[in-house]
């Protein structure tokens, strides 16, 4: 009897486990679903109490702080949330989450045409929030954007999609019909959609409201754990004020050692008292001394603040009241970047951009474009749960750590997000390194000054042909140049200044040939016009005989160094060596000899250009000067058709433009060198009518450039210097023997 009991009670506990295995209890294997799916739980409902919807721990998932609040949450969270709303905002999020590029990108587009992008034309009635319009703006101005969409290998919409709150006044409503309708939609493929914002009150989801299909997504805020490696881009959240183009500069004016400020750790920001999100801000009391680490928060926000006030929330708002945001911002070492309803936060691009190290505090955010971006260069990765430690960790740091760190907020913020261009650029460099990849960045171009932006991989995949990182590499340029000298007047005499410049450049000890430029109507002249000399002298002609064919890229290029010469200069054999000796130490620089200047007209309140001889420059004309070849690349791959026309329409401004693009990628002025002071002004007096330098417009012309070329560039990119580089004992009341370049003293 008592065994026949023990059986029953046996079987009955066994149907029982059956039951809960089929009902939804334990989950068993499922070795196909990916590291992300099992992340979200999505193998089965939950027990013991869990909030519906949402997966158990796993090693590799942040764990949730606690909090005193977090039943109430609970509540309010699941009232209005039912769990077959929650499935659906995932099968729509989640639809395409197994894409990537070799599962959901046609890369036949790209081979045609290269990575050209289309934007769909706006369509009646539809409105455009000013933020996408200049994210639309930075496409269509980029070297990347095409008006025909056959040429494509990308698509933007003109949709508005930014702003996916149902809440906001900017959310576009049908939006699903209104994609689906797109006639070269396709599921999305090959489409990229960009968003700041999405979800709405009170759990804020990474739902867009429409399916996206297999289209890649530009999302700021999103989460690791939704985030498609290697296919969706993560970008910043900007506010609508983001400038379209250039931007301010970085607020890191010099460099203090040590590199402490007033304030260790700084935050200033809303407390949110219900809802996700709270947590972590609610928490920033605790850690708050009100000396060198001020962590300031505020209930004072939104319509139903009051009604919600808690016992801390009159003292915080007292506290928050006395401090000026901006004060701290420049004058703290550390500034905390905890997220907010959402995971991503303005605070982040202000931190950057003051120069004050970022301490991030938003578990299971993908940073932005943490695809190229080491940002353990250039902030604090903190953990939400372990916020008391924070201010031991951030002390604990070197000061030699910190002027690294803070040096690299800098060069991170005006490489890639000092203006919404930057950030569109980047987004579509990212990409077009995915689709290329056989030419694609490496990490030190990303992560190394001038950046990916200015670093064109097309042109080199081998760091030592760029001229930025020979000091990096341990390696110098090569050591002799290639003149290049463009002609546009017929030779008719054997006395013009053109052949005793050729001369006087064949007989350096570092040329290593001679490329003359033939920008004239005239025919070539015969061979033996030239006169003979040491060195190769090659005659090109230039294509369509246009003003910007002088910095093409031509393959007879075959030094690092690139000498450029008018060809009415007037310049000896030592005025080019050691134009040149100091060009070797200064490779990513213009160096030379004729140096103009900008300023800004306050009357008329736009850009002025003078040619005043002074103690202060900005250019060094291209009709002397020598430049890495790399500049050449740039000048034709980079700038838009647009400036380079009115260069070639104008024939003019070509070298105000080349000093516009080297000092935006330096942000160093150019390098003017010792020289004689008849250098223009008295071969203006010798040229021709037909010069364009005797042409009454051309200095009324170069005023208009000068302010066209720093609207393209979102601001005045040139740098004003007062140094000039002359001889070892130039000018020295001692013997000329002991002088290397004697020579120059005498012209």
């Amino acid at each position: 009897m008592q065994a026949k009991k023990r059986y029953l009670i046996s079987l009955l506990t066994g149907a029982s486990l059956v039951l809960l295995l089929y009902f939804g209890g334990a989950p068993g294997p499922a070795p196909a679903t990916s590291r992300h799916e099992r992340a979200r739980g999505g193998g089965g409902g939950g027990g013991g109490g869990r909030r519906s919807g949402q997966p158990w721990p796993h090693a590799s998932e942040p764990f949730q702080p606690f909090s005193p609040g977090d039943e109430t949450d609970t509540e309010e969270y699941n009232a209005h949330v039912s769990p077959r709303q929650k499935r659906e905002v995932h099968a729509s999020v989640y639809r395409g989450k197994r894409c990537r590029m070799d599962s959901c990108f046609d890369f036949s587009l790209c081979r045609r045409n290269g990575f050209k992008v289309y934007v769909y034309p706006q369509q009646k009635g539809e409105k455009i929030s000013e933020s996408y319009q200049s994210i639309l703006a930075a496409i269509e101005g980029s070297r990347f954007y095409t008006s025909d969409p056959s040429q494509a290998c990308l698509f933007v919409l003109s949709l508005d999609t930014l702003d996916r709150d149902q809440l906001s006044p900017h959310y576009v409503h049908n939006l699903k019909s209104k994609v689906q309708s797109l006639p070269l939609w396709n599921d999305g493929r090959n489409h990229l959609v960009f968003n700041l914002y999405s979800g709405t009150w009170p759990d804020y989801t990474e739902d867009l409201g429409f399916d996206i299909g297999q289209a890649m997504l530009a999302k700021a805020s999103v989460s690791t754990e939704n985030f498609r490696p290697g296919f969706d881009v993560s970008i910043p959240l900007f506010p609508k004020e983001h400038p379209r183009s250039g931007g301010e500069r970085g607020h890191l004016r010099a460099n203090s050692i040590p590199p402490f400020r007033k304030y260790m750790l700084v935050f200033k920001g809303k407390r949110y008292l219900t809802g996700i999100g709270s947590d972590t801000r609610n928490a920033l009391y605790h850690v708050h001394n009100a000396e060198d680490v001020v962590l300031l928060t505020t209930c004072k926000h939104g319509k139903d603040w009051q009604k919600h006030k808690d016992a801390r929330c009159d003292k915080d708002n007292a506290e928050y009241d006395k401090y000026d945001y901006r004060e701290m911002l420049h004058n703290s070492t550390f500034c905390l970047v905890p997220r907010g309803r959402r995971l991503g936060s303005f605070r982040f691009l202000e931190a950057l951009q003051a120069a004050c190290v970022p301490v991030m505090l938003s578990n299971g955010w993908e940073l932005p474009f943490s695809e190229v971006i080491d940002w353990n260069t250039g902030a604090v990765i903190g953990d939400e749960r372990l916020l008391l430690q924070i201010p031991s960790t951030v002390r604990s740091i070197h000061q030699d750590k910190i002027l690294a760190l803070r040096q690299q907020t800098q060069f991170l913020w005006e490489a890639y997000f000092s203006s919404v261009e930057k950030i569109v650029l980047t987004t579509l460099e990212i990409i077009q390194d995915r689709v290329l990849q056989h030419t694609a960045r490496s990490s030190l171009m990303w992560n190394s000054h001038p950046g990916g932006l200015f670093t064109l991989p097309q042109y080199s995949s081998y760091l030592g042909d760029f001229p930025f990182y020979y000091a990096g590499l341990g390696i110098k340029p090569y050591p002799k140049f290639t003149a290049v000298i463009h002609a546009v007047t017929p030779l008719v005499s054997q006395s013009q200044p053109i052949l005793k410049l050729l001369v006087a450049v064949a007989k350096s000890q570092y040329c290593a040939q001679i490329i003359v430029l033939w920008n004239c109507d005239k025919p070539l002249p015969a061979k033996h016009r030239w006169p003979a000399t040491s060195v190769p002298v090659i005659v090109i002609e230039g294509e369509n005989k246009v003003m910007s064919s002088r910095f093409q890229p031509y393959e007879s290029i075959i030094t690092d160094a690139v000498l450029s010469l008018d060809e009415d200069t007037v310049l000896s054999t030592t005025e080019v060596d050691f134009a040149f000796t100091v060009w070797q130490s200064f490779p990513e620089r213009i160096v030379g000899y004729p140096a103009r200047s900008h300023f800004w007209d306050s009357n008329k309140e736009r850009w002025g250009y003078t040619s005043k001889w002074t103690n202060d420059y900005s250019m060094v004309l291209t009709g002397a000067a020598i430049y890495h070849r790399y500049y050449h690349y740039l000048y034709t791959h980079f700038l838009p058709s647009s400036l380079k026309n009115m260069v070639d329409q104008l024939t003019n401004c070509e070298d105000i433009l080349m000093n516009f693009l080297v000092s935006a990628v330096t942000k160093l002025p150019p390098i003017k060198v010792t020289q004689k002071k008849q250098y223009k002004e008295t071969m203006m007096g010798q040229s021709s009518r037909a010069s364009r330098w005797a042409d009454p417009d051309h200095f009324a012309q170069r005023q208009t450039c000068m302010n066209k070329f720093a609207s393209w560039f979102g601001g005045m990119p040139l740098v004003h210097s007062q140094m000039r580089l002359d001889p070892v004992l130039f000018k020295d009341q001692v013997s000329i023997l002991r002088k290397k370049y004697r020579e120059i003293e005498r012209l």
